[in-house]
């Protein structure tokens, strides 16, 4: 476990990728904003007409303050843990609009899955309490299967092979940056659900018996972030509307002719874009109606993360552990292919690369299936392919790798064979000792080399030391290793011990 947590310290995450976070970040606060001020005009008609017709209203008023409670309590949950997760990041002054470090693997994972006092169960069934309770408030089936998939806490069928349940899934080795944008979406989730639950409230009061100026118009987005090349979805509505009389909708001065009042259009460039027009509809008392509306939304470029686990370059012939995410696409509708190389899956987007060609590059297609159902290429990523670097050779003195300097006859004649490795805090990589040369000195100062044929000391190596008195000293050179790629290499410098 300590290699694992080794290799994922050293995640080598870009500085674009984090930036994305950001902005994904950013955008899911605009969207959230935006549902939250669309959510306080309802609770104040609510308040409003209380006044004017408490009997009629009393119930759906008290109906939309337990939305409002339940809901200010899942989203308050999620802030306080983002800001949990920031402070262990960043220390007691950590802001969550400001983060600094962004690549930080180690504070959500201590905030959310800490033993005894990890937040993860608790969020995991907060949300999971929310969503059965709003859901029973929704009567039309396609809301009601939109709210329970974005409040979702069912894993894929590849994590949960794995043995992790839903906490450890989203927030075991997560970028602080990443798991302060989960939680962000958790709350855009949270305002969406709630809007809905609040329209269809509303819309049980009777249009007659609402002021004409407290009538506004709502653009319901499924989402206000879209991938290139996908649809942006709306549904544009008046509260309180009479569903035996529905409004006349213009978009940019034309009618819009929708029986459902769903907007659809293909979002072929990148941006920040408006939908705006207005409402026109006949009141109870015959008189015409107009609300202007204007719904804000995001248009975001294709993008993926495929990421060394040990760093930002792949060995060749060696077992490389990569993964690959994709912002709001689940693992298991991303695939991963490789040139250069081999590449085995192993779950949860985590893969073993093992490239083939030193000097060469490794390049990795990140592809995704989309909501709309379509397959979509979501990037190319390119990472130099070296050989292994050379290891350190060393004598096994106890516990300790001895690499060198004064060490007792005793420990000498105790250690069976030389061993060599890669240990740098990143890499831990054991290989084997094919061969090696002693080079001993004699009472006339004439160099005495003797040849070792794998890893051990021979007969005639172990004789000689035995009779080494103190101070004296021997060379260990010209020694042979084999690592995991296959490839034999003689290691450069020479080892001095000094009998002590």
């Amino acid at each position: 476990m300590y290699v694992v947590l080794m290799a994922m310290l050293a995640l080598n995450v870009s500085s674009d990728v984090l930036n994305g976070f950001s902005l994904v970040d950013d955008s899911l606060n605009r969207s959230t904003e935006n549902a939250n001020e669309v959510n306080q005009s309802i609770y104040k008609t609510f308040e409003e007409q209380l006044k004017s017709n408490p009997a009629k209203v009393k119930v759906w008023y008290d109906k939309a303050q337990h939305v409002r409670t339940i809901s200010d309590k899942l989203y308050s949950l999620a802030e306080e843990l983002k800001v949990a997760i920031v402070k262990k990041s960043d220390g007691e002054d950590g802001d969550v609009h400001n983060i600094r470090n962004r690549e930080d693997l180690e504070a959500a994972t201590q905030v959310m899955l800490a033993p005894a006092k990890g937040r993860g169960k608790e969020l995991y069934d907060a949300i999971n309490d929310y969503r059965e309770e709003i859901v029973k408030m929704i009567t039309d089936r396609q809301q009601k299967k939109i709210i329970q998939s974005n409040l979702s806490t069912e894993l894929p069928e590849k994590a949960k092979g794995m043995g992790k349940n839903w906490q450890e899934y989203m927030f075991e080795t997560m970028p602080t940056s990443a798991a302060v944008t989960l939680l962000t979406k958790i709350q855009s989730d949270v305002r969406y659900a709630e809007g809905e639950v609040l329209h269809q409230l509303v819309s049980n009061i009777d249009l007659k018996d609402i002021r004409v100026n407290e009538l506004n118009a709502y653009v319901i987005p499924e989402s206000q972030t879209i991938v290139q090349g996908g649809k942006f979805s709306a549904q544009i509505i008046m509260a309180a509307v009479d569903t035996t009389n529905r409004p006349s909708i213009f978009i940019g001065g034309k009618e819009f002719k929708n029986d459902k009042g769903i907007y659809e259009t293909v979002c072929g460039s990148t941006g920040d874009f408006s939908l705006k027009g207005y409402i026109e509809m006949i009141n109870g008392s015959g008189e015409r109606v107009r609300r202007d509306f204007e719904q804000k939304y995001t248009v975001v470029a294709p993008s993926a993360t495929v990421s060394a686990d040990i760093m930002n370059v792949l060995y060749a012939g060696y077992d490389n552990p990569v993964s690959v995410s994709v912002p709001g696409v689940p693992s298991n509708k991303i695939s991963l292919s490789m040139t250069g190389g081999s590449l085995t899956p192993k779950g949860d987007g985590h893969y073993i690369a093992k490239p083939t060609t030193v000097g060469g590059e490794a390049v990795f297609t990140v592809t995704a299936q989309l909501a709309q159902g379509r397959s979509q290429q979501m990037g190319q990523f390119k990472f130099r392919v070296r050989k292994l670097p050379d290891p350190t050779a060393y004598i096994q003195n106890g516990d300790d790798h001895f690499l060198g300097g004064k060490l007792s006859k005793q420990a000498l004649m105790a250690a069976s064979q030389l061993g060599a490795a890669i240990d740098d805090g990143l890499l831990n990589i054991p290989f084997r000792v094919t061969g090696f040369e002693t080079t001993f000195f004699d009472n006339m100062g004439n160099a005495v080399p003797e040849v070792s044929a794998g890893a051990s000391f021979t007969e005639r190596q172990k004789n000689v030391i035995r009779q080494l008195s103190r101070g004296k000293r021997f060379y260990i050179s010209k020694i042979k290793a084999v690592g995991p790629d296959g490839v034999e290499r003689t290691l450069n410098g020479a080892m001095e011990i000094i009998v002590n």
